[in-house]
């Protein structure tokens, strides 16, 4: 019995698409992308807000007559599924109830199954078989005789669905409707009319012509983008050759001009090393190191200094940014593959492989700040050690601790890890000294840094911030605070705080 369903797309676009019960819903996903000029593979289909599974037909489904279904986009990200293949009676001799068995991503062909399968690179006995490249002699006119070597093509059964011509084989497991879970591949041979040197010169023909697709259509994007760059810089190259003789000129009319001692002795400073701070002191182990002292006041310094109040007051532009976020924020974002995550993880050790120094600030509960510098030969004991060596008590125990992209992170003791490499310290990093629960109370109240190093601590200089001019949407530069009377007259910020609260 003939019926139809009516296909849906985000634009509200509908097609009909007649079926029959036994039709697949991958079929009727594949014909509605085809009225739609989409591409199948990365869309699917929902009814009733689930969605369907497209490697059911229409009997099993579960959809009435004239049901709607929605097209949706699909996760770019392939989803693994176990696939065993159940091999016919001669081929599966040797192999426990003649299944392999593996798991593959969901844009694996049936094609490439098989020839991993084959040989022997996926399933759970590693057994090298023929699948692909078969042939069976025969004659042509009773059983004596020279013949002739036949392609003996694989041919698939899923879920009642059989898969015999070459094209049907290139079809993904996504395709087919299988995105999760497991499936099971019935294989058969059956012996085909077309040559084995034909066949296999027609399946090499076909990889050959799909590869230079896949070649034009990469070249096709570098070339679109290198003239976008092109284009880009060629007002900028235009404009350098209208000024290319003005230059030439000067140079000739321009007398030679003599280098003072005062501008080389410049050249000579920039080309040398730059010589240490002179706050630099010599700390454990001749390591330089920079001892600042504690803040005399418990005020903080930004509390001490006159603000304007027109500076906290919301502007369009930061409401503009607000709602831009907000909208960031709201939209779904793809898991990463392992794949990226690995990529991820290689990318970050190349960098810290990269890294040489790293300088770190260690800050005691007094306030007191040490910075030092460390290689990417110096581990946690070292780190330690350098600190357990400005202490005035060095038996007492304490706890160093960090902030990571993870959060705060305990550094560990004893531990030959490296400061770069295994616990990710880059750049600046502030560590900050706890006392454990066996410290004392006098080494808790006392003074903590020996006196060689406390007395040569200097206090933190801190320059006033200067005033920064801010440009609005017509270009006209203003100071922080100004040029709110007219935002607030055309209503700005009232328009846009309510809503602000309520999300």
């Amino acid at each position: 019995m003939a019926s139809n369903v009516v296909v849906i797309d985000s634009s509200f676009r509908r097609t009909v698409i007649k079926t029959t019960p036994s039709t697949h819903l991958s079929d009727v996903l594949q014909e509605a992308c085809t009225k739609f000029g989409l591409d199948a593979s990365q869309y699917g289909l929902k009814h009733n807000n689930r969605q369907v599974d497209l490697s059911r037909t229409i009997r099993l489904s579960g959809l009435s007559s004239g049901a709607k279904l929605e097209l949706i986009l699909s996760s770019r990200s392939p989803s693994v599924v176990s696939v065993a293949l159940q091999l016919p009676e001669p081929e599966a001799d040797g192999i426990p109830n003649g299944r392999l068995t593996d798991k593959f991503p969901s844009n694996t062909t049936i094609w490439q199954i098989l020839r991993r399968f084959e040989s022997g690179a996926a399933g759970d006995v590693r057994i090298k078989k023929n699948f692909t490249g078969r042939g069976v002699p025969q004659t042509s006119s009773g059983d004596a005789g020279a013949g002739r070597l036949y392609h003996e093509a694989p041919v698939l059964h899923i879920m009642g669905r059989e898969l015999s011509s070459f094209t049907d084989l290139q079809k993904t497991l996504g395709q087919l409707g299988f995105n999760n879970g497991s499936t099971l591949l019935r294989l058969s041979f059956r012996t085909s009319d077309t040559p084995f040197e034909e066949a296999q010169v027609e399946i090499d023909n076909y990889f050959k012509v799909l590869e230079g697709e896949k070649r034009a259509g990469a070249h096709a994007n570098s070339a679109a983008t290198s003239e976008s760059k092109l284009d880009s810089s060629t007002p900028a190259l235009s404009e350098d050759a209208e000024n290319v003789n003005a230059p030439s000129e000067s140079l000739e009319s321009s007398e030679p001009v003599e280098v003072g001692d005062g501008e080389g002795q410049e050249a000579n400073s920039i080309s040398s090393p730059p010589s240490p701070p002179p706050s630099t002191v010599t700390g454990p182990n001749q390591r330089p190191i920079s001892v600042f002292a504690p803040p005399t006041t418990t005020v903080p310094h930004a509390a001490r200094q006159n603000h304007n109040e027109a500076d906290y007051e919301p502007t369009i532009n930061h409401a503009k940014l607000y709602q831009s976020r907000l909208s960031t924020m709201g939209r779904n974002k793809r898991l990463l593959t392992d794949a990226e995550i690995a990529a991820q993880q290689e990318t970050q050790a190349q960098k810290l492989a990269g890294e040489k120094e790293v300088e770190i600030k260690v800050r005691f509960p007094d306030q007191t700040q040490v910075v030092s510098t460390f290689t990417n030969l110096d581990t946690a004991e070292t780190l330690y050690d350098h600190v357990r060596s400005l202490l005035d008590r060095e038996t007492e125990h304490f706890l160093l601790k960090f902030s990571s992209p993870g959060g705060q992170k305990d550094i560990p003791k004893n531990s030959k890890d490296r400061l770069i490499g295994k616990l990710g310290m880059t750049g600046r990093v502030l560590v900050t000294f706890v006392w454990e629960e066996g410290a004392s109370d006098e080494s808790r109240s006392s003074r903590l840094l020996k006196a060689m190093f406390a007395e040569q601590a200097k206090e933190i200089e801190i320059k006033d911030a200067e005033g920064v001019d801010v440009k609005d949407e017509d270009g006209n530069a203003s100071s922080s605070g100004k040029g709110k009377e007219k935002e607030k007259k055309k209503g700005g910020p009232k328009a846009w705080m309510p809503r602000l609260g309520k999300k």
